[in-house]
């Protein structure tokens, strides 16, 4: 009463106070003013950051209306009658890296994907090449679809045999002028970043990119690979240097020929 004095329930038997009144403390204070929840509830209470209610089915679907009436294509977003959903999305390729594809085999047909056959499952030969430079792949996916799902689908669309772990989905935004990139986590859902987006692509777009920010599991890279990559950065290391080289080899002429001109003027 005099202190208040406050302490979690487990601990109430091993506190010993010095009251300045003895007695009057155990007799005044009450449960509900002196004693805290338990450790770990008021730890979890503390750390934990309270999440968004999910949106309900009639927020979904005045979303997708307001979607699909700026819609310009046939690319709209449906409703289920169970609150899911599902839409397009375009990815955009930059991938620096080769990438390892099965050796002589033919496109995936119709047919395959229907039966949803595997060709890389038919062969062991393996061959590397470059995707080309900002290829665009359009993806009919579910608002459960996740970012590792669509990397594994756009792999398996290209027959890329490389381990998923290798690349990340990037959302790149523009504001400003200025073009930003975020990493999505493997968890989230793109069809939903999407629809809260707009069909502008201007304002959101995907992209696959390498995994470069130090979460790169190496141990799923094959020596030949990784020897492809040594080969790949010193030719790079070269064109710079030459690069270089070329820079201030031009400096240097530019400075020879106005010390030449600068001859015999006063000054």
């Amino acid at each position: 009463a005099d202190c208040r004095y406050t302490c979690h329930q487990e601990c109430r038997s091993l506190v010993q106070l010095d009251c300045r009144r003895p007695g009057q403390c155990q007799s005044q204070l009450s449960p509900e003013s002196t004693l805290m929840p338990p450790c770990s509830q008021n730890v979890t209470q503390t750390v934990e950051e309270e999440k968004p209610e999910p949106p309900t089915i009639q927020e979904i679907k005045q979303k997708i209306e307001k979607y699909n009436a700026k819609v310009t294509n046939c690319l709209l977003m449906k409703l289920n009658e169970d609150g899911t959903y599902t839409g397009f999305i375009k990815v955009h390729l930059k991938l620096r890296r080769p990438v390892t594809v099965p050796a002589g085999i033919r496109p995936q047909s119709i047919y395959d994907a229907l039966r949803e056959v595997n060709l890389a499952d038919m062969t062991d030969k393996r061959t590397s090449f470059y995707l080309p430079l900002d290829a665009i792949k359009q993806l009919h996916i579910s608002s459960t679809t996740t970012v590792s799902e669509v990397i594994q689908g756009l792999l398996k669309k290209f027959m890329v045999v490389d381990n998923p772990q290798k690349f990340a989905l990037f959302k790149e935004m523009r504001k400003d002028g200025q073009v930003l990139f975020q990493k999505l986590p493997l968890t989230e859902y793109p069809l939903y970043l999407r629809l809260l987006a707009g069909p502008d692509t201007d304002v959101l777009s995907f992209v696959l990119k390498e995994n470069e920010t130090g979460e790169v599991e190496w141990d799923a890279f094959s020596i030949p690979e990784l020897q492809n990559f040594l080969m790949i950065l010193d030719k790079e290391e070269k064109d710079k240097i030459q690069q270089v080289h070329r820079k201030y080899e031009r400096f240097k002429q530019r400075l020879q020929q106005t010390l030449k001109e600068a001859r015999g003027k006063p000054g």
